[in-house]
């Protein structure tokens, strides 16, 4: 693979297995079980990486403890000015990791550059913010007295997060969390795991090239062997989770319950309103790339489309001729706009949905199959006529 797709050397990824915990300024190998990591374009071993056991996730932690008080009382511009070089090693890399989006993910290439950009500008707004993080001179009814406000770190941050935005989302949370004096401990999706390696890799060489090694650690594994321990851990006082609205509760009702603090982004059901008197161009063109971006896998995906009655029949028809022109393939190939779904269980929910709105009335107007001889987990883009009182809408 490495010969195949050099940008995964570039990254510091190996054709054998990676290790995908990272603490006290080094690698280990997990003491999980193993994860394959396979393209959705062809189903190709892209590599494999030994995931992390409960022990693994201790160890983390408990690494992190001991760097904590050091990375608090280190002064806030000077926490940005390492989250700065952050941002410049994304630059550097911007790249590669975009390249390993579109492998492992599946979307397309510019997607994939526009999510490490996305990690890149939150480095720059931390920046920024951690030069503005202030407090408050209060009044005090005692004689020359004065109150003061000073905000503190949290202390330890946990961040979860899913597979369709793989480093976008580890990178916000982490570049504001550390710039507000806070250590890190990621657990990326098991489906996207090179990712998270690739990423915490070049995170964690700037913060031991500053001194630190463990502010930020990564302790790649499953949701039952490493994930649940997030959220029982009252050394995290945050727990950061990004996946479905199912598994959000779950984490909120855990967390909560040790009194801890949850931040949730979960999954969406969009909608956009199309009146008789808007542009139908600029509407036709904003839809059909919020709809197909991302082979619709955001949570701000548009799954509904209302239109008034008048421009009903003659939107509709656009959107289909839109959506037959839409050229599907390989996600690395500049000329696809749509590359496969991330995964065969995604495929299975693109068909129960469609066969579910077919049951509910729904005629199908433009897409609907899953192409078998793309091999890998392509599909139709697909857009489907239905009653707004449809139980499905």
């Amino acid at each position: 693979m490495l010969t195949k797709y050099p940008f995964l050397g570039q990254l510091g990824l190996s054709d054998q297995v990676n290790p995908s915990v990272y603490r006290d300024g080094e690698w280990k190998m997990g003491r999980g079980e193993k994860y394959v990591s396979t393209s959705p374009h062809n189903g190709d071993v892209i590599g494999v990486t030994n995931f992390a056991s409960a022990e693994d996730y201790e160890e983390c932690v408990s690494a992190m403890q001991e760097d904590k008080n050091r990375w608090m009382s280190l002064p806030v511009p000077a926490r940005g000015e390492v989250v700065r070089q952050i941002g410049d090693a994304l630059r550097e890399k911007k790249c590669a990791l975009g390249s390993l989006l579109a492998l492992e993910v599946g979307k397309i290439k510019t997607e994939g550059d526009g999510e490490v950009q996305e990690y890149i500008d939150i480095c720059d707004m931390a920046v920024g913010m951690s030069r503005t993080i202030s407090g408050k001179v209060i009044p005090s009814e005692r004689p020359n007295h004065m109150m003061l406000e000073q905000w503190n770190p949290l202390g330890s941050i946990g961040v979860i997060s899913a597979f369709n935005f793989p480093c976008a989302v580890g990178g916000w949370n982490t570049a504001i969390g550390l710039i507000c004096g806070n250590t890190i401990v990621w657990k990326g999706a098991e489906s996207a795991s090179l990712t998270s390696v690739a990423v915490s890799r070049i995170v964690s060489s700037v913060l031991k090239d500053n001194g630190f090694n463990s502010v930020f650690t990564l302790c790649q594994g499953t949701g039952a062997e490493v994930g649940e321990k997030f959220l029982h851990d009252k050394r995290l006082n945050l727990v950061s989770f990004t996946g479905s609205t199912k598994t959000g509760r779950h984490v909120t009702r855990e967390v909560n319950g040790r009194f801890g603090r949850a931040l949730l982004e979960l999954g969406g059901n969009n909608a956009a309103i199309v009146m008789n008197d808007a542009d139908l161009d600029m509407a036709l063109k904003a839809c059909v790339f919020a709809a197909a971006g991302t082979c619709g896998q955001r949570c701000t995906t548009l799954r509904r489309l209302m239109v008034q009655n008048e421009s009903f029949d003659d939107f509709a028809q656009k959107m289909a001729k839109a959506y037959s022109s839409i050229k599907i393939g390989d996600p690395l190939d500049p000329s696809v706009l749509v590359g496969p779904l991330h995964s065969k269980v995604q495929v299975q929910a693109y068909v129960d949905g469609i066969e579910e709105a077919k049951k509910q009335g729904g005629k199908v107007l433009v897409g609907g199959k899953v192409l078998t001889e793309m091999g890998g987990n392509y599909v139709q883009p697909t857009i489907i006529e239905i009653d707004a009182g449809a139980p499905i809408v």
